[in-house]
């Protein structure tokens, strides 16, 4: 589940190895490409953490980190 923390939108995922913690970063970087819309977040061995607010909107959380955060989840497997 997202958290809301200082205006942004927080998540961590782990996976089973550095494998598949760094293929889904790069799936989730080529969606948020898609949408000109880029996280903030850190991989560290099987743990990616994102961060998620619009830096034109002045740091907030709009329906565009929403929408982004939802990919994230389906692209993770979760619903």
């Amino acid at each position: 589940m997202w958290k809301e923390e200082n205006n942004r939108l927080v998540k961590s995922f782990q996976f089973a190895d550095f494998n598949e913690a760094f293929g889904f970063m790069t799936r989730v970087a080529l969606e948020a490409e898609k949408m000109n819309h880029h996280p903030t977040w850190t991989n560290t061995w099987n743990t990616v953490h994102i961060e998620l607010s619009t830096h034109d909107a002045g740091n907030i959380i709009t329906e565009k980190d929403r929408k982004l955060a939802a990919i994230i989840d389906r692209l993770a497997g979760e619903k």
